[in-house]
């Protein structure tokens, strides 16, 4: 039996593969990242015995469950949670409250000559101990800020202990950028971003880094525990010129994200980029203003045009433009009021320099 916070920590900061038997509809609302969905009950079973339970009671349920999950489909998945423990010799397995699930499974899994452990508590035991982890106990932060376009993204990859907000919501933080790859259920970016702080405080590396995000990051959101640090901790400006920005925006929304469009979307990939493109510039017309908005949508539409052609460059006009009548005034009028949390500037080698040899 997995029970103590401890053997909780070891599990999550480890990424000890794990056999989550809650049904599928319970999984897709939040789980862990090395989690795999291998039910005891699927979703019609576990309705059916939910509606037997509040009406008949616990054992009128329990029968009815052995009943839907005997012969060969108890075989079955007994059999995937067989195939999966000899992949991962460590697996663990819990169940939504560590309760009759979980015991049923260890014991199907006890008869077939595999013990596995399972966690006390279940899936709640386990999610209540990262929310405490967002609390950010014992673990110092500081935020990486600067213009669109500077790389901030890639100098937190550059740092130990850098925590990717973006990656984890599967987001890129701005009208431009929603990617191919669907974004996490609203939990699994939070436990997400848990286990990355738990590794950090467990690994005693020192200072965690992340960049600065608003609240929202595509459709998710950050816990109001993050939000409130990120709002007070130090910060790093990085700096790069106009030119370099427009180049790692062209290189990483035009070029990169190009690429992925061709990979998914094959001959229809000119469609579905200009549709990204177009939705993503008439999501922010408001804040533009009709003019300036007509103007890039003009510009878009006409890069676009040429990239069938295959030439990219024209792109690099309207980033620019973008970038000096709307994102630049829209930053420099919020790093102000931060002014005071600044405690280096610079471009990536003087930031990188800098941690090195400093300590928060």
């Amino acid at each position: 039996m997995i029970e103590t916070a401890n053997q909780f920590s070891m599990l999550l900061s480890q990424a000890v593969p794990l056999i989550d038997v809650r049904a599928p509809i319970e999984y897709a609302k939040g789980s862990f990242p090395s989690a795999v969905n291998l039910p005891l009950l699927n979703d019609p079973e576990r309705h059916e015995i939910g509606l037997i339970y509040k009406s008949k009671g616990q054992q009128a349920a329990l029968e009815r469950g052995f009943e839907l999950v005997s012969g060969a489909v108890r075989q079955s998945r007994v059999n995937a949670w067989l195939e999966f423990i000899d992949q991962h010799e460590q697996a663990a397995l819990y169940c939504f409250r560590g309760g009759l699930r979980s015991e049923i499974a260890c014991s199907w899994l006890q008869q077939a000559g595999k013990p596995i452990p399972r966690v006390d508590g279940g899936y709640k035991a386990l999610r209540q101990h990262l929310l405490n982890e967002l609390e950010f106990k014992d673990v110092d932060l500081v935020v990486i800020a600067g213009q669109t376009g500077t790389g901030k993204t890639v100098l937190l990859h550059h740092l130990d202990n850098g925590i990717d907000l973006e990656h984890a919501a599967m987001h890129r933080g701005s009208a431009f950028g929603s990617r191919l790859t669907p974004q996490p259920a609203q939990i699994d970016f939070e436990n997400a971003i848990a286990v990355a702080l738990l590794q950090a405080r467990l690994n005693q590396t020192g200072t965690v880094y992340m960049e600065d995000e608003g609240r929202l990051i595509g459709r998710v959101h950050l816990p109001a525990p993050v939000q409130a640090k990120l709002q007070a901790a130090p910060l790093l400006l990085l700096e790069a010129s106009l030119e370099d920005r427009v180049e790692h925006i062209f290189q990483e929304y035009i070029l990169d994200q190009w690429q992925e469009y061709q990979s998914q979307f094959e001959s229809t990939a000119e469609e579905h980029f200009a549709s990204y493109l177009l939705t993503a510039i008439d999501a922010i017309k408001k804040r533009l203003g009709s003019e300036l908005h007509s103007r890039l949508r003009k510009e878009m539409k006409q890069a676009v045009a040429q990239q069938l052609k295959g030439e990219f460059s024209d792109h690099r006009g309207w980033i620019e433009a973008l970038l000096r009548h709307y994102y630049d005034p829209m930053y420099n009028y919020q790093i102000e009021k931060k002014a005071h949390r600044i405690v280096q500037r610079g471009d990536k080698q003087a930031l990188l320099q800098w941690v090195q040899q400093t300590s928060i």
